[in-house]
């Protein structure tokens, strides 16, 4: 969510030649848009296809006296070009009278049998395997990526706002774009030259990142870990394509028959080479689809070049165009090698035609191909983080021998245009407004200090009543070796003082030894996870929700102190050593018991839980990709899964300690993208406690009171409703990004979806734990779901107005439990693709 906010305010509030351009709508003779319409320049192979609008736009570097449209049933629109540039066309298509001796089929609904396109596109299928690189066993290339960002539809009446007054002069030269016709500022500009290796018996692939740089905000991580993780790279082979969270069929995949129309339009020689060229648009609106065209060798059936243009019905919020373009280079008779892939994103709160917005190009060309030089596989050993903004910023000789496209006058001025931003005081402040928006934090340079966040100032519970909260932390650059952040809080009912603070050092870069510790004394919600808190500044939502459901009454008082080790000896392998020790007591005694018999104490029970805890943790994270290398670092994918085994020893006398006890518990999470339907989230987890301990220790199956929906709790338990000392829990969940509601003429314009959920829990409580909590079990029932599994299924509808989401959680069994909640209506809001 932040992320997609940062984005969209950041570029809102700041801010090519060619021959022939031309831009209009095609409709037929009742005034009606004409999709999916044929336009080409007269004698050429360049041309597009219309939207789901009637709307196109095309330009090219050569020079076209006439354009031609045509389509299915109509007949043939020939248009003469008196200049150059000719905008807002209205192209009138009129019904053909002619009854036609050969049809040649060019748009309309396709027939899958005995469709020459269709032919074609099986036998690429079997010749996917043999194109490009994955012909040789060992590959390497140079590759130079440029991600650039552009603020789009500039007119008069945007320039003569008052939020660009003093800022006149960035408007002084405006280009217009290629694809879209609109006219445009660049602002932010950035360039990554790498090597790149593989081996395909192996399966290995290395990239080696050896130069970049970064227009005006080169100190941003923020900045540059959206670019990397929205622009990811992709193969046009594959059955679906990922952007921006979603997958989109690809037009050469095999349930393309399925999703597209292909119709055989032309055939002609590219660079020699015999190429057909077919044309492909979608059987069905609103699901996530492309339209366009894309020639391929008559003989190898490899691609010489595709153009992919998301379609405008396409259920995909903030993103008003996607355009996607790809070149390929015959090195000899059997071998195309991609040469050069584009792509433009038109970012926008709106999808209107004339809705200003942020286009994102990125523009990518490889060069210097070499095959089968074998390398040995510690080679192909990647460091923790190979991509390392700052190390690898080059100067501009650099540049001038490794920029494998040259920049454009536009591009060129990006650099000193930003540079002169930075000294404008007006820039500075909209920069700042929009950096806390998007981080949370203040920035205060003159301190080298953050105050945050600032979405936690707020909040309630039953124990504090309205609580507020100021932390800080200090920051001298987002590759800070160290760090000290704190916070402060104060409970108006209990007029108490709470504190957290905690501090981390980077020893060792390679290896990422990180030493950390810290101290924080609060009032804490613990029935929400099966792991107990060590994170000294962490802290649940349900501690202090503004909304819930019942009483928040089960919060416990934490004084919690911890120290760890942590290395990362191999990539995405990260190894955790250290200690706890914490003191626990009930917040609420009147309401919520954490007592416990203790036959050496007055009274033989006791109130307050004394233990040190010794803790190794291993977590697995195969595929994760990080930037950065300061003592905290950003992920900048979310396609990766995560095995965590976590082994916890109390040790009872030290520090005075209570309790000698082993805990061992392992988690398995994992993201599926289910082809064409949507993604799976899923988590497994189970655990056990060797040892009797009170109910602070114990594995609480979490709750969920809150009326936010909330991943990996159960949202129709309440906190303690069911205490474990061995348990196994699944959660499934799976968003259908709309294909199911896609399908339903009545409501499938607005671009809702679907998702459903199914989770359960089995576990057991031992009868020497249910003994030594007795006398908690007066207020808080020790129940374990052993007899049968408990389970829970929803069903959920997300993309409400584009930013709402609300569950309907249903609860399976156990409906005989006091005050048992069988039914459930959370939310979530946020903005996401």
């Amino acid at each position: 969510m932040k992320k997609i906010v940062f984005l969209l305010l950041f570029f809102t509030a700041i801010f090519g030649y060619s021959q022939t351009k031309v831009s209009g709508v095609v409709i037929d003779d009742l005034g009606e848009p004409v999709a999916f319409a044929n336009v080409l320049f007269k004698n050429s192979t360049e041309g597009t296809i219309t939207n789901d609008n009637g709307r196109f736009y095309m330009e090219s570097e050569n020079a076209y006296k006439t354009l031609i449209v045509s389509f299915i049933g109509y007949e043939n629109k020939t248009i003469a070009l008196s200049s150059k540039v000719t905008y807002e066309m209205k192209v009138v298509l009129e019904e053909s009278t002619e009854q036609l001796n050969e049809v040649v089929l060019i748009a309309g609904k396709q027939s899958k049998k005995n469709n020459p396109a269709v032919d074609i596109l099986r036998k690429i299928w079997a010749k996917k395997r043999e194109n490009g690189v994955r012909k040789f066993k060992q590959y390497a290339f140079d590759k130079y990526e440029k991600v650039e960002f552009d603020l789009n539809t500039i007119d008069s009446a945007l320039m003569k706002r008052k939020i660009f007054k003093g800022l006149e002069f960035v408007f002084q030269d405006l280009d217009t774009s290629r694809i879209t016709g609109k006219t445009y500022l660049p602002i932010f500009l950035n360039e990554t030259f790498s090597k790149v290796y593989g081996d395909n018996t192996t399966k290995q692939e290395k990239e080696e990142v050896l130069g970049n740089k970064n227009s005006g905000f080169d100190n941003n991580q923020a900045i540059i870990a959206f670019v990397k993780d929205l622009y990811q790279d992709y193969d046009i082979y594959d059955n679906y394509l990922k952007f921006f969270d979603k997958s989109f069929t690809s037009p050469l995949s095999r349930t393309g028959v399925d999703t597209y129309n292909y119709a055989l339009r032309d055939s002609a020689y590219i660079d020699n080479k015999w190429c057909y060229n077919i044309v492909y648009y979608p059987r069905r609106k609103n699901e996530l689809t492309f339209k366009g065209d894309f020639w391929v060798n008559d003989s190898t059936y490899a691609i010489k070049s595709i153009n992919l243009e998301v379609t405008k019905s396409a259920n995909i919020n903030w993103v008003k165009e996607i355009y996607i373009e790809q070149d390929f280079d015959v090195v000899n008779d059997s071998v195309f090698l991609l040469k050069r892939d584009y792509m433009l994103s038109d970012f926008s709160f709106k999808k209107k035609e004339k809705s200003k917005g942020v286009y994102g190009k990125r523009t990518t060309v490889y060069d210097g191909y070499v095959f089968d030089k074998e390398r040995s596989k510690d080679f192909y050993k990647t460091d923790g983080n190979p991509f390392d903004p700052e190390v690898v910023v080059k100067d501009d000789a650099f540049w001038a021998k490794n920029r494998l496209e040259s920049l454009n006058k536009d591009e060129s001025g990006i650099y000193k245009l930003l540079d002169t931003l930075k000294t404008v005081p007006k820039f500075k402040s909209y920069y700042n407004v929009i950096s806390i928006l998007g981080s949370g934090y203040v920035e205060i340079d003159k301190w080298n200090m953050d105050i945050g966040s600032v979405y936690d100032v707020f909040g309630f519970n039953d124990a504090e009543g309205p609580r507020l909260r100021l932390g800080a932390r200090t920051y001298y650059g987002p590759n800070d070796p160290w760090r000290i952040e704190g916070y402060a809080a104060y409970g108006f009912k209990d007029h108490k003082m709470k504190h957290g603070i905690s501090a981390k050092f980077l020893l060792d870069n390679k290896s990422r030894l990180i030493v950390s510790g810290g101290n924080r004394r609060d009032i804490e919600q613990l029935g929400v996870s099966l792991t107990a808190t060590n994170d000294v500044l962490g802290r649940s939502i349900a501690s202090s929700s503004l909304l819930t459901v019942g009483a928040n009454n089960r919060l416990t008082n934490i004084n919690l102190s911890a120290l760890s080790v942590e290395a990362e000896p191999l990539t995405n392998v990260r190894v955790s050593v250290g200690g706890t020790f914490r003191t626990l007591s009930s917040a609420l005694p009147n309401d919520f018991s954490l007592d416990y018999v203790n036959l050496e104490s007055s009274g033989g029970i006791s109130s307050e839980v004394r233990q040190f805890d010794f803790n190794t943790i291993l977590i697995y994270t195969p595929g994760k990709r990080t930037i950065g290398h300061g003592v905290e670092r950003r992920d900048i994918n979310d396609n990766y899964s995560t095995l965590l085994l976590n082994y916890t020893k109390g040790l009872e006398g030290v520090m005075n300690s209570d309790f000698n006890y082993s805990k061992l518990q392992f988690s398995y999470s994992q993201p599926w993208q289910i082809g064409g339907f949507g993604r799976l989230y899923s988590t497994l987890e189970v655990g056990k406690t060797f040892g009797e301990v009170p109910l602070g220790l114990l594995n609480v199956i979490p709750g969920n009171q809150t009326l936010f929906s909330n991943y990996g709790t159960f949202a129709n338990l309440d906190f303690y409703e069911f205490i474990t000392d061995t348990y196994a829990a699944l959660h499934l969940e799976h968003n259908f990004n709309g294909r199911l509601f896609s399908r339903i003429p009545l409501i499938r314009k607005w671009n809702l979806r679907e998702i459903v959920g199914l989770r359960g829990v089995w576990g057991d409580l031992s009868d020497g734990n249910i003994t030594l909590n007795s006398p908690a079990n007066v207020n808080t029932p020790l129940l374990a779901p052993s007899q049968k599994i408990y389970y829970e299924y929803s069903f959920g509808i997300g993309n409400i107005f584009k930013i709402f989401r609300i569950d309907f959680n249903f609860r399976g069994n156990y409906l005989d439990a006091p005050e048992a909640r069988p039914f459930s209506v959370t939310g979530s809001f946020g903005f996401k693709f």
